[in-house]
């Protein structure tokens, strides 16, 4: 973890004394070796419960996935905005480069610490290069907004567990995750074990806890939105699933019935809400809602199952969701317009595109044998042995995700284009190696989906 922080901030160095003209190659070499790197220090060896312990830093089965997709993504991201970012000026394209490479630091961090002090810190860190991000380099006017929507969600959802945390030091006088695991003594009463709690949903975020997700969607730009949805959002499924093996008591004979009950409800009606948004963007961003709701109510059963299907559906997600961002991105830099039902006839404008329209869509309705269906598969049955009555919710679930990730591809492939929306040019190579970038991985966890499975 040392060894890939440093590297990350030698990138952030380099990319300030280099010329313009070789920012973003240099860039995105640097950051690729960023992810051999990871790939070689990070192991999946569950023989062994840590690995790589050193200064309150470890990686093991569950965190080194997580770890990976955030080295993985940054070069795509990088890739990504250089169309966006061509016109700007070296400084602001300096700047764009390094905050991004400070996300990934905070990240690797995050992730990786075994003390949950050092985790919050970290959990909150991402906030301020991110609302940057989100501010700067904003679509419309309404980026300020957006940007004040993931503030103060996040903030206000944070304090409750900040003094959560203090509390449980204070009773404990050791907040390490390594060490808790095999003596667990945390004993705390249900309004402290919400408290902890409550800011993992909101960063995840379930129904009800969402409202700013859609709005920082829509105004960030594609690297911000990429980001967003492939990693940041991952950071609250990972705290739950490290906090919930020390309050399963209190969640096993308190939460969980309601908080399962919620999650899937609340799955199902952002599945309904989908099918009535018009702007593309929104229906991708509110569709991660949907998802992620669903893996919440099962890490709530706390069993291995829903574990090992959670850390699929987010890493799953994470390289579907940023690549159904980028297929968005990659219309809107043509068409100047996210409104679906104006964006009709792909299959007469572009060649390929429609292809990975189709792609990415049936993985993000969990389509067999692509990953998704996987988790997903491991996940409903977890929910289903909790309760027999969620099956409903499960059923209306997943067919209402069927039909509005059917929804994007059929809105935009099928019919005539309108007059106006006169596009000639296909997709260039850039954009074709990064949806290449999303698709390597989802191939390799059809192939073999035990390397991130505890």
């Amino acid at each position: 973890m040392i060894t890939l922080t440093f590297w990350a901030t030698g990138i952030i160095i380099t990319s300030w004394i280099i010329p313009r003209r070789n920012l973003w190659e240099t860039s995105i070499l640097q950051s690729s070796i960023l992810i051999l790197c990871s790939c070689f220090l990070f192991n999946n060896n569950t023989s062994t419960l840590w690995n790589n312990l050193s200064m309150n830093m470890g990686t093991d089965s569950i965190n080194s996935p997580l770890i990976i997709l955030s080295c993985w993504l940054i070069p795509v991201t990088i890739n990504a905005s250089i169309n966006y970012l061509n016109n700007n000026s070296h400084i602001d394209n300096n700047i764009f480069v390094s905050l991004i490479i400070i996300i990934i630091i905070v990240l690797i961090i995050t992730f990786s610490t075994t003390n949950l002090i050092i985790f919050f810190l970290g959990f909150e860190s991402t906030l301020i290069p991110t609302l940057i991000l989100i501010t700067r380099w904003g679509m419309n006017k309404e980026r300020i907004e957006a940007g004040y929507f993931f503030v103060f969600y996040t903030l206000i959802s944070s304090l409750p567990l900040f003094i959560s945390l203090l509390i449980l030091y204070n009773n404990t006088s050791n907040l390490n995750l390594a060490l808790n695991y095999w003596s667990n003594n945390w004993e705390i009463n249900n309004i402290l074990a919400s408290f902890c709690i409550i800011a993992f949903l909101v960063k995840i975020p379930i129904f009800g806890f969402h409202l700013w997700l859609p709005k920082a969607h829509v105004e960030a730009p594609v690297a911000g939105s990429m980001i967003l949805a492939a990693i940041l959002l991952k950071m609250g499924g990972y705290g739950l699933i490290r906090l919930s093996n020390f309050l399963w008591l209190n969640i096993n004979l308190n939460i969980n019935n309601f908080l399962i009950i919620f999650c899937c409800w609340g799955g199902v009606l952002t599945s309904l809400i989908c099918l009535t948004q018009t702007d593309l963007k929104a229906l991708i961003a509110y569709s991660s809602v949907s998802h992620m709701s669903f893996m919440v109510a099962a890490i709530s059963t706390n069993t291995n199952w829903a574990i090992n299907s959670s850390i699929i559906i987010m890493i799953a997600h994470g390289l579907v969701s940023s690549a159904l961002f980028f297929l968005a991105n990659i219309f809107y830099e043509r068409s100047g317009t996210r409104t679906l039902i104006i964006s009709r006839g792909l299959k007469n404008i572009f060649n390929t595109l429609p292809i990975w329209w189709l792609i990415f869509s049936c993985a993000n309705l969990g389509l067999p044998p692509l990953p998704n269906s996987i988790g997903e598969l491991l996940a409903f049955s977890s929910i289903i042995n909790w309760n027999n009555i969620t099956y409903i919710l499960l059923t209306l679930g997943i067919t209402l995700t069927s039909i509005f990730s059917l929804t994007i591809y059929l809105y935009l492939n099928s019919g005539n284009r309108f007059n106006w929306n006169n596009i000639n040019n296909n997709i260039n190579e850039r954009e074709s190696i990064n949806l290449l970038l999303h698709i390597l991985p989802l191939l390799l966890l059809i192939i073999n989906p035990n390397i991130i499975m505890n």
